[in-house]
């Protein structure tokens, strides 16, 4: 091969390896910082692109997660405020059935009155401040929840259920212990009162489970998600860490080399000497 100071075909190849390893050294630096080894389309079209289809629906997951948990917390209060307005009824029936005791005097069927007309007074006032998020499902005029339960836009619908005492019945409403025949009506009226409220305490409960189910599903989901994401795009660091090494190791060498084949045409200059 001729020798020429014009042309160093040793430093050519020399540094066309070391341009190759310090692209491999910034890729895998690249790596071991981001923790991905997928961090661009231009790292891998096709993974990247399924990854960020999966992102999308991850991001979609994660926020009717949180309209689940609204929509919970929402029956919730519902229920709670419906155990109350129970409780409150077998109260008031204890009343009753005292009121229906013969020969108490007025002064006694009074007091009772008093205290029946008071717990019915708390039971309106229970019910109207069963609100979440300006929702009140137990209220006069209260609609159905819609809670959104997919990405693709379905919902769980939860119906309003009125507790107040004028839906329970006029005779609730109106019911007064001052007499026997007073008392005799608010028995009646305070027994269908109980029925009617377990059974919307029933449908409230069977709807909060059917939300509670959907978000312990759409938990697990997300997570499933999450997993298949990094299965995909996630960097092996103990690999990376390897080739780190190995491609510090080959750059130091690289240089070397490289300042080997820049010194070979000086040795022309002995030929002139």
């Amino acid at each position: 091969m001729a020798m020429s100071v014009n042309t160093n075909v040793g430093a050519m190849i020399a540094l066309q390896n070391l341009s190759k390893t310090n692209k491999g050294l910034e890729t895998t630096q690249l790596r071991v910082t981001t923790g991905l080894k997928v961090n661009g389309p231009k790292d891998d079209a096709a993974t990247f692109a399924i990854a960020q289809n999966m992102r999308g629906d991850i991001a979609g997951m994660t926020a009717v997660k949180s309209a689940l948990a609204m929509g919970e917390a929402t029956v919730n209060v519902a229920i709670s405020a419906g155990k109350a307005v129970s409780d409150l009824l077998i109260e008031m029936k204890a009343k009753v059935v005292q009121a229906n005791q013969a020969g108490l005097d007025t002064d006694s069927r009074d007091a009772l009155n008093n205290e029946f007309t008071s717990l019915r007074a708390q039971l309106d006032t229970v019910v109207l401040s069963a609100e979440f998020n300006g929702k009140n499902l137990i209220t006069t005029g209260g609609t159905a929840l819609a809670v959104l339960s997919t990405i693709e836009g379905s919902t769980i619908s939860v119906s309003a259920q009125d507790m107040s005492a004028t839906a329970l019945g006029a005779d609730l409403n109106t019911s007064v212990l001052t007499d026997a025949t007073g008392a005799t009506t608010a028995l009646s009226a305070i027994d269908s009162a109980i029925v009617a409220v377990s059974n919307s305490l029933a449908s409230l409960g069977s709807a909060a489970k059917r939300v509670e189910i959907q978000a312990e599903f759409t938990n697990q989901l997300v997570d499933i998600l999450k997993q298949g994401v990094g299965n995909l795009v996630d960097a092996d660091l103990a690999e990376e860490s390897a080739a780190l090494q190995s491609l510090q190791i080959k750059q130091q060498l690289g240089v070397q080399a490289l300042s080997i084949a820049n010194a070979g045409p000086q040795s022309i200059l002995a030929l002139f000497q």
